[in-house]
This record gives C-alpha cells, sequence and structure tokens, in this order.
C-alpha cells in the first residue's frame, strides 16, 4: 500500500500559509485523481482508493503540526502499513524556495512536525518530499513567516507544489523511487 501524507495546520486561516504546503500538494494529487477526503480517521481527514491494484490512502492530519507523529503513528497502524509505505510531503525553511527534494529516509532536519513523526514512529525509514520555503526574511521571526500567506503570484513555487504532488502520483504509479527523485528532483 501507499500512504501518503501532507503536513499542514487545518484551520481555514492557515490554509494558504508556507506551512501548509504539503496539504496542497496532496489536494492538488488527490483533485488530480478525482478523489475527496471523505473520511475522518486517525485523527486525519483521509481518502482512500485502489491505484493500479495497490490501496492508496491521502491524509492530511488534524492534529497541530508540531503533533503530526500522531496522526501518522495511529494511521499507520490502522492500515496495518510498515514505515516503508509512507511518504510525508512538508515545508521546508532549510531549502531555498522553490526546491524540491525527494528522499528514501533521513533525519528530521529542523521541521517540528518531522521531529515529532520520527519520534512517534521510532523510525526515519520513511520516503520525504520537501518543498524548500526559505530563507525567512530577516524582519521576521521564524513562526511569522512560516505561517504568512503564499504569493500566488510567485510562480517559481506553486510550480514546486505542482513537481511535489507529481512526485506524488510518481510514487504510487510504482515508478521506481531512484528515477522519481532523478525526474523530481529540483
Amino acid at each position: 500500500m501507499h500512504l501518503i501524507v501532507g503536513l499542514g495546520n487545518y484551520e481555514s486561516k492557515y490554509l494558504m500559509t508556507y506551512h501548509n504546503v504539503g496539504f496542497m500538494a496532496v489536494d492538488l494529487l488527490a483533485e488530480k485523481l478525482n478523489k475527496e477526503f471523505d473520511k475522518r480517521i486517525c485523527r486525519a481527514l483521509c481518502s482512500e482508493f485502489q491505484f493500479k491494484g495497490e490501496k492508496v490512502v491521502i491524509a492530511k492530519p488534524l492534529t497541530f503540526m508540531n503533533l503530526s507523529g500522531e496522526s501518522v503513528k495511529e494511521l499507520l497502524k490502522h492500515y496495518n502499513a510498515t514505515v516503508g509505505e509512507l511518504t510525508v510531503v512538508y515545508d521546508d525553511i532549510d531549502l531555498k524556495k522553490g526546491v524540491v527534494r525527494i528522499r528514501k529516509s533521513g533525519g528530521p532536519g529542523t521541521h517540528n512536525g518531522m521531529r515529532n513523526i520520527v519520534e512517534n514512529l521510532g523510525d526515519d525509514n520513511f520516503a520525504r518530499i520537501r518543498i524548500g520555503i526559505g530563507p525567512k526574511p530577516e524582519n521576521m521571526e521564524l513562526y511569522q513567516y512560516v505561517l504568512s500567506n503564499i504569493d500566488v503570484n510567485d510562480e517559481n513555487f506553486i510550480t514546486a507544489v505542482k513537481n511535489a504532488s507529481a512526485a506524488l502520483s510518481d510514487i504510487i504509479s510504482q515508478i521506481p523511487f531512484e528515477l522519481v527523485m532523478n525526474r523530481r528532483n529540483k
């Protein structure tokens, strides 16, 4: 199976903020596949379906960002999924805005939501797609910047979110992971 998790904050005031690019990427994927987030399971909005003979679950945790690991752990248990079947997409302040980095595994970096996932799972051997949002402006605190609205005219950044969503599509289409990395890391 594939468990795809986009990280974000569920309240509407955060809808178009940098911290919600994980939600944006999975929303684009669901839209492309004509799927809806029609279930609430394990403190997450979920879309479940079969794709190319495999079960796919796309999830948006309803916990706050820094508690994402609680929902992800529950989802893995609920679906009897392994950590190796998990892909998480999220914003990364340590990457230049508009850069997409796809990896099979790795540490959480400075992202509190990812830290919480790794702590809850006790494992960091899951795929991740990072969408660069950095660097933060010097005149803002980090929390102010990640919760600020995205410039919808920033075509480079919007393209990055679309690229991350396309990488998710590649993953569930069973394209070899190395090829996905070569094709989508930009």
